[in-house]
């Protein structure tokens, strides 16, 4: 379901797709890009380190941001959001850390646009061609993808202990993350 950013007059829906085959991501790409997708950006992420909607939600609220304010990396929103949710400034690493990959098979999808119906448009494009099960679930954490996500954000034990505010593991790593998405932020 779309999310109202309001202090961008954007919508988002960020979602998830199970059993993708990508054998090469160029050549997915290049179909996702073929689709007729209008007055939308469209970035596709790797599921498996995807600390929940979450994660994507504040990696795009901090590009829309840079790009309000001017500070931003890129050239495009989408690319933006790559740069947050990896909290990495340069676009290589960040792609190839958080971007699709050749064998992956969980893909967390976001699209944003100022019209809601662009939004669910978009998304039904993509479930059309993308190959895969629409599945939501492959944001969620479960202790093997808990295992990549703190390996991925270098997130050691002692920094979960600190901030067990949630009271669970998976909460914590996931203020974590989205604690290195906004420092990504600050350091722009």
């Amino acid at each position: 379901m779309p999310r109202y950013l309001q202090e961008f007059g954007e919508y988002c829906e960020i979602t998830g797709f199970r059993g993708v085959e990508i054998n090469d991501p160029k050549t997915f790409l290049a179909a996702m890009a073929s689709e007729e997708l209008v007055d939308v950006a469209v970035q596709f992420f790797d599921a498996d380190l995807v600390a929940t909607w979450e994660h994507l939600y504040f990696a795009l609220f901090d590009a829309l941001t840079a790009f309000k304010n001017g500070d931003n990396i890129s050239r495009s929103l989408a690319m933006e959001t790559v740069l947050y949710a990896s909290a990495k400034k340069q676009i290589r690493r960040a792609t190839e850390s958080i971007g699709v990959k050749a064998g992956l098979s969980n893909v967390a999808v976001l699209v944003i646009g100022e019209k809601v119906e662009s939004v669910k448009s978009a998304i039904v494009g993509i479930s059309s061609i993308i190959g895969g099960e629409l599945d939501e679930s492959v944001l969620e954490l479960s202790k093997q993808k808990l295992e990549k996500i703190k390996s991925a954000f270098k997130i050691s034990e002692a920094e979960i202990k600190s901030v067990m505010g949630r009271g669970n593991v998976e909460g914590a790593v996931v203020d974590l993350v989205i604690e290195r998405v906004a420092l990504l932020a600050s350091a722009c």
